[in-house]
């Protein structure tokens, strides 16, 4: 029977794997193919909130600003910047010859008009409150922005250097062009095709501002669901890198002399949100009761392959956060107890709703339906495609439990912003926190807002809209002849810019 497995793999292989499409000649115009484990529901950086998008976007457009390898901000865009008037004003200075994939010149116009787009409320950013402390733009000539701040924003740098701060060319938007599905940007490759759950193919854009990069022709983004397929792709040589959250296969990829693995600690906070807003997760002692039904521990090993335990909304590596684990141990008696108190019994039934494209959080969700069921707590599972999951629950929390990966932020305001209002899809409100979340934005000192930043997340952590399970491990799979290749901190963005193939 083994044998006929194998077969079987390598068969769904060649079925979901396309041929490549691009020419195999000179070493450094080999693109580089990478499974993505699902389709972005756009590819216009404003318009969402999912990794997914940025994961692609990050080749396809520049910010102003950008993290580095440590995740200090460094020049992208904009040469340099200043500020002025005690924070209220910022001062950009384009780099010059910078153009986009259609051929136009990057001018502060483009900058003006990109920012414009994205505080405008008929855009629909989700991002868009993050650049709300904007009150005016200047383009005094066309390589000089200013921002002019109705308060000094500490987090406002690390929302420019963030995917959904790409810049757009002006003269489309003026337009209404559809981004999301005919992008252009300035960066270092630009859309040659998408074919919705086949691929993404973008070429090189040999007109790319970063003296010699691209080193690569191309990148060409596998849709692949399954995860032995995209294990199975790397081993074969279709496949130069995955992105794993599972260490079930890493004996088998240990083993290629060909391959070559990376553990990282993520900055992924992997959580069981409840819809707060909806009886009877509105009763905090439902919610507590949840909480101590989970083994966060055994979550992460089995469905995520491995992490470090969290107790509130923040990544374990982060130095904003805060350890409260001992709130909520595992302890199912608790769970039951606080239940009985709340009037709650198997007569309810909580619907689950997962993306069904992501295997880890489809396995959690599984999971986690065994443990509440075993403090009795009945939960049935919905499987949704990533598009409605963005739209139904992220957007109009049509849910009542769902399992996800919140990504790492630059700052701790663009993961904190609009927590203790109605306007997330925990629908969790707590005034106090959503107070104290509003008071660190205009704090530039750093010790102050770290102070301000430990009791949002004390509070978050005894309210448990969440359970927080943790921070995840991630295993990088590439083939041994690729070099270069990063991903942002924090932002998990793949950057392909370095990428050489010896």
């Amino acid at each position: 029977m083994k044998p006929m497995k194998i077969i079987l793999v390598i068969g769904l292989l060649f079925v979901f794997i396309p041929t490549l499409s691009f020419s195999r000649g000179a070493k450094e115009e080999k693109p580089i193919r990478i499974a993505l484990s699902g389709n972005p529901d756009t590819l216009d950086p404003q318009k969402t909130a999912g990794t997914l998008t940025f994961q692609v976007t990050k080749s396809i457009y520049d910010t102003l600003i950008e993290p580095d390898e440590k995740g200090v901000l460094v020049p992208a865009l904009a040469e340099r910047w200043d500020f002025q008037d005690d924070g209220k004003k910022i001062l950009f200075h384009l780099r010059k010859g910078v153009t986009f994939h259609d051929g136009t010149p990057l001018t502060s116009k483009d900058v003006a008009s990109t920012l414009a787009r994205i505080k405008d409320k008929n855009t629909g950013s989700p991002h868009g409150a993050e650049f709300s402390p904007i009150e005016r733009i200047e383009t005094p000539d066309s390589s000089t922005v200013i921002l002019y701040l109705s308060s000094p924003s500490a987090p406002l740098l690390a929302t420019l250097a963030s995917g959904w701060s790409a810049i757009l060319p002006a003269h489309l938007i003026e337009t209404g062009h559809d981004f999301g599905s005919k992008p252009v940007g300035s960066g270092p490759f630009k859309l040659k095709s998408w074919v919705r759950d086949n691929q993404i193919l973008l070429e090189k854009n040999p007109s790319y501002w970063m003296p010699g990069k691209p080193k690569v022709g191309g990148v060409e983004f596998r849709i692949i669901t399954e995860r032995s397929i995209q294990v199975q792709g790397l081993l074969s040589g279709q496949l130069d890198v995955i992105d794993m959250y599972d260490a079930i296969d890493l004996p088998l990829l240990q083993k290629n002399p060909n391959v070559k693995v990376e553990k990282i600690l993520t900055s992924l906070v992997m959580v069981l949100a409840m819809n707060t807003a909806r009886p009877p997760l509105s009763d905090l002692r439902v919610r507590q009761a949840i909480n101590f039904a989970i083994k966060k521990q055994e979550i992460l090993d089995v469905a995520y392959g491995g992490g470090v335990p969290v107790g509130t909304f923040m990544d374990a590596s982060d130095p904003y956060y805060v350890d409260f684990t001992s709130l909520y141990p595992y302890n199912p008696e608790k769970a039951k107890t606080l239940l009985q108190e709340a009037g709650v019994g198997t007569d309810r039934t909580l619907e689950m709703v997962l993306p069904q494209n992501f295997e880890p959080h489809v396995r959690a969700g599984q999971i986690y339906q065994e443990m509440l069921q075993k403090v009795g707590l009945s939960v049935k599972i919905r499987l949704v495609d990533w598009s409605t999951w963005i739209s139904d629950v992220y957007r109009k929390a049509n849910y009542d439990l769902t399992v996800i990966g919140h990504t790492g932020k630059l700052d701790p305001d663009s993961r904190l912003a609009n927590y203790g209002t109605d306007k997330t899809y925990v629908r969790w409100v707590h005034p106090e926190a959503a107070s104290l979340i509003n008071k660190a934005r205009g704090i530039m000192n750093p010790n102050e807002r770290k102070a301000i930043y430990q009791r949002v997340l004390e509070i978050m952590a005894k309210e448990v809209p969440f359970v927080y399970v943790g921070t995840s491990y991630r295993y990088l799979g590439t083939r041994k002849t690729l070099e270069g290749f990063r991903i942002q901190p924090k932002l998990d963005a793949y950057d392909f810019r370095h990428v050489e193939v010896r």
